[in-house]
């Protein structure tokens, strides 16, 4: 597979991946960002957690989404995160969610 092939490949995975996004957006509550991975989800609790002495976060969600190009199943029924970094959280409204219709 040619350095090209490969671009083309990955450009289409993208494009079906926001795609699938615009097709799912609707269905779910919240968005979640993580230094990893993005979600989407129903249900989201992030508790902060210091048992050895460093802060982390331990985010768990139902019902997610996950943005990853590279997973052949992007739902799961639940989720668990652990990081030391930044955590945002943030509820969807009906107004908040203004995806462009889908172009032939």
């Amino acid at each position: 597979m040619s350095a090209e092939d490969l671009e083309r490949y990955e450009s289409e995975q993208e494009l079906a991946l926001l795609r699938e996004y615009r097709d799912v957006v609707r269905i779910f509550k919240y968005v979640v960002e993580t230094d990893r991975r993005f979600y989407l989800c129903n249900q989201v609790d992030v508790k902060v957690r210091s048992e050895t002495g460093d802060a982390y976060f331990e985010v768990s969600m139902t019902d997610a989404w996950v943005w990853d190009i590279h997973r052949p199943a992007r739902f799961a029924k639940n989720v668990k995160v652990l990081t030391f970094k930044d955590v945002n959280v943030e509820e969807l409204q009906d107004s908040d969610v203004k995806v462009p219709p889908a172009s032939s």
